[in-house]
């Protein structure tokens, strides 16, 4: 097993004793029971980890490490980010799990037309903190120093300002001419796939997208559903930008 990760703020991160306190040291302490001289990660989950040893344990809730190493990771190239279209229940929850365990850089909440989840005025502010947690505590089990960012809710028309400035853009469709398997992407800059709902991408939207460069590309035979797509679309340009060799 490799060493738990534990989050703590920037700028902190440093050789020498580091203590971790606060909700993370009570799980590091009450919950994962960890004790003097087992190994353990700091990050700050913007690429900065530092590693070491349980130096000593206080209380419930704080423990110091013995930090001997920190490394820092570079952003990675190309930057993947998902359009994740709003899924019903908390099947949102597991998209950003799963997209997060194998590795996108960015996550973007759409209110596609399509939409039954409607993200409004105190729900939808309750919604988007569950996603940004869960994007937090699946960085910290796939033990990832750099978690992915999770943007706030866009509508079709932001979401293809960002397409406009993507390296490669791409939408997921059934009915795609071209496989995303084979299509041309770039060594370098960003990435960015747009996940329709359940209902599927309006036309309108469709057409949105079209003129911000965005092509509808298929991932394979068979029909994914929305809150799986955008985890098998990145696991399979993880493979082909070399980010996973």
């Amino acid at each position: 097993m490799t060493a738990p990760v534990f989050v703590v703020e920037g700028g902190v991160l440093r050789t020498g004793t580091v203590t971790l306190d606060g909700s993370e040291g009570r799980h590091a302490v009450s919950v994962r029971r960890l004790r003097v001289g087992e190994e353990i990660v700091l990050t700050d989950g913007a690429g900065t980890g530092a590693y070491g040893t349980v130096a000593a344990v206080e209380g419930k809730d704080r423990l110091d490490v013995a930090v001997t190493e920190v490394r820092t990771e570079a952003e990675p190239s190309p930057r993947i980010t998902v359009v994740q279209a709003l899924p019903k229940g908390d099947r949102g929850e597991l998209a950003v799990e799963t997209m997060t365990e194998t590795g996108v850089d960015a996550i973007v909440p759409w209110q596609a037309a399509r939409c039954v989840t409607q993200w409004k005025g105190e729900r939808g502010a309750k919604s988007l903190a569950k996603w940004r947690a869960t994007a937090r505590e699946a960085g910290k089990q796939s033990r990832r120093l750099r978690f992915p960012e999770v943007t706030d809710a866009l509508s079709a028309r932001q979401v293809a300002a960002l397409l406009a400035d993507a390296d490669f853009a791409a939408v997921l469709h059934e009915e795609g001419s071209e496989p995303l398997a084979t299509a041309p992407l770039p060594a370098e800059g960003r990435i960015v796939l747009v996940v329709g709902p359940e209902g599927g991408v309006s036309p309108e939207e469709l057409a949105t997208f079209a003129e911000a460069g965005a092509k509808p590309y298929r991932l394979g035979r068979t029909v994914l559903r929305t809150s799986t797509a955008g985890t098998a679309a990145t696991a399979l340009l993880l493979g082909r930008t070399g980010r996973w060799s």
